[in-house]
């Protein structure tokens, strides 16, 4: 009997802490592979200001310091699915999503609207590596240029090379704010590395960003887990 092939997984998520590089691999796995990139926060604000229903509803929430509850998040993020961006060649749902779940009952939202991942890719960071690379983060505040002491600095110390404005160390940046952003994400987030453990690649974060990337993509595709964008005609017809 030939061995089964495996099936690109459409829906992917990633888990990681603050600081862990989700960004980063979200926007290679975007220009890799040809999956729109969701972010919470976006759809919201979206939502929000084109007057949507979903829109209006989350601003109801906000208006009045609420949180917008989970199914409504999962309601707007299956809107969101429903654009083309988010469709391979054969009309399946592609999307990698990070910012969402956050908690258990999140994720319950999440399979509740069938929207439940395919993959799950956890960054995993020890978190006195994720305090070095938060507390060293330097910002312009008139441009916004991002700096950091140890991998990015500036060529002037504490001096904007964009347009010459001193850095600033953000409140959110220091070490305590840091540890509690940390200790909110193991209490809240960390149980979802247990939920989705059969479907979870762990990788290891505390490596040079090509290198995380590098192993990503490698046990992506060593799972058979996704589809280049030019395999979707060819997923189409087996």
């Amino acid at each position: 009997m030939s061995p089964v092939k495996p099936q690109p997984a459409n829906r992917l998520i990633l888990l990681g802490a603050p600081g862990a590089g989700k960004g980063t691999v979200a926007k290679a796995l975007v220009d890799l592979f040809g999956l729109s990139h969701l972010s919470t926060g976006d759809m919201l604000r979206a939502a929000v200001a084109a007057g949507t229903p979903l829109g209006k509803q989350a601003k109801s929430f906000m208006d009045a310091g609420a949180l917008v509850p989970d199914e409504l998040m999962v309601g707007l993020i299956a809107d969101r699915v429903q654009q083309p961006d988010c469709k391979s060649a054969a009309g399946l749902v592609r999307f990698l999503l990070d910012g969402f779940p956050r908690t258990l009952p999140q994720a319950d939202a999440l399979d509740a609207g069938k929207l439940g991942p395919d993959l799950v890719v956890y960054l995993n960071v020890d978190d006195s590596v994720l305090v070095d690379r938060l507390c060293g983060r330097r910002t312009c505040p008139n441009c916004g240029s991002p700096f950091h002491i140890h991998f990015a600095p500036p060529k002037v110390s504490g001096i904007c090379d964009r347009c010459g404005t001193a850095l600033v160390h953000r409140s959110d940046d220091q070490e305590d704010a840091i540890r509690k952003r940390l200790e909110a994400f193991h209490r809240q987030t960390g149980p979802l590395v247990g939920r989705y453990a059969a479907c979870l690649v762990t990788i290891d974060g505390a490596q040079s960003p090509a290198g995380v990337l590098a192993e990503v993509v490698s046990a992506l595709r060593l799972r058979g887990a996704i589809a280049d964008r030019t395999d979707d005609s060819a997923h189409a017809a087996s």
